[in-house]
Formats: C-alpha cells, structure tokens, sequence
C-alpha cells in the first residue's frame, strides 16, 4: 500500500528494540504469553477448520503458528523483519506479511477472526482510530476483533499512585520479564490510553464490545464484534 507522507512508518514506532535480532531471540520468553489460553480465547470466538484468521503485530509468530493447525487460513502480520525471521522459521503454513496496522491490505476472503497482541499502543489515539476502522472494514460481517493491550483503567487523577503501583511489581531482570526501566520507557514513550477512551475508540470504528475483561487496571482483553 503507498501511504501519504504524513502517515507514521510503524517499524520506526514499534520500538527500536524489536528490530534487533538478539532482543528478539528472548522476546517469547519475556512477553508471558500463554498460549492455551490464547488459543482458548480463539476457539470460543469461532477458530475452526473453515476460519480467516488475522494476527496484526504478530511478533514472532508465537501464536499465529499455533492456531495455523486449527484455522482454514492464518495471516501474520508485522512491521519487523527481524520478527518475521523468527517467525517464518516457526512455521510454513502461515503467511507472513510485512506491514502494519496502517498499510496491510488483505486479500481473499474477509477473515472472521482478527487477533492483536500488545501492538496497537504503539500508534497514537489518532493512529487507533484509523487501525480500528480499517480492521473493522476487513473483517467479515459478524467477525469479531480480539485485542489485548495494555491500557489504563482508572482515573487521570489517580495515575501517579496507579503507575508506580504497577511499576513495583516489575522483573527484577531482564531474563526474568519486564524491568521498571522498560515499564517506564512504555508510560512515557508509548501511547497507551485510558479504558474509556480506548472502548469508545472501538465504538466509534463501528464495534460491538461483547467482552470486557482488565486486569489489574493495567492489561486488558477485548472481545468486540463487527455487527
């Protein structure tokens, strides 16, 4: 897709710590993923043999490879190179593509599924409402958006208490998670929002948001459908 000079280039916003191969290469075992669960989520939201199923900042393919024996069709998307290496050697039967949530451009049949995973707070409010509209034009009718992020669930006025809170549960080391230090480069550098502004985001791209679940007034998972 040829973007407007003022459109970001999202490799650029993705965190420059993404493109390093060697950053990369401890990536799966930092982000905690679980993938049972994961893949539970998909299966309740309709991952079946005859499923599209899109994985928009895909990273290293963790779990896209995983729901490829269970979907009809699996597309992993991201931005960095160095992540789709990784990912393209994880599995063949998934198309990997690079691009982002503002220039990927899907062909064939609409999906059903679209999955996001600590990727859209990469993009500015702005930039939200741009990517939630176009994954909300490609999805098939009825399809349904499962994204995961982290966002910020309580008040402006509360937010020195709520983030140093959050920060004093961080690894200790790199090995072992996310350090203070990369939490800290996250809230100032990276865009998550606030829960009420994120939700009325995925309202106003034309979602239904059937399921609501944050944690810790932190992480979130929604489960928002195209009617």
């Amino acid at each position: 897709m040829s973007t407007p000079g003022w459109y970001p280039v999202e490799r650029e916003h993705a965190g420059p710590e993404h493109l390093e191969a060697d950053y990369v290469a401890g990536y799966d075992a930092k982000t905690g993923l679980d993938l049972e669960d994961a893949l539970g989520l998909l299966r309740r939201q309709g991952l079946a043999a005859d499923t599209t199923l899109l994985d928009l900042g895909c990273g290293t393919g963790l779990l896209a490879a995983a729901a490829a024996s269970e979907a009809g069709r699996v597309v992993g998307v991201d931005p960095s190179l160095a992540m789709l290496e990784v990912a393209r050697r994880r599995s063949d039967e998934v198309e990997w593509v690079e691009a982002g949530f503002l220039t990927y451009e899907h062909e064939g049949d609409p999906p059903q599924l679209v999955h996001s995973r600590n990727a859209l707070h990469h993009l500015s409010d702005f930039w939200k409402g741009v990517a939630l509209s176009r994954i909300h034009a490609l999805l098939a009718p009825g399809g349904v958006l499962v994204l995961r992020d982290l966002v910020y669930d309580f008040e402006p006025a509360d937010a020195d208490r709520r983030i140093e809170d959050w920060l004093a549960g961080a690894a200790p080391t790199p090995v072992e998670g996310w350090t203070r230090t990369e939490l800290e480069t996250h809230v100032r550098d990276e865009h998550s929002t606030f829960a009420w502004l994120h939700e009325t985001l995925l309202e106003h791209a034309g979602f239904e948001i059937v399921e609501r679940d944050v944690r810790s007034g932190i992480y979130a998972t929604y489960v928002s459908r195209r009617p």
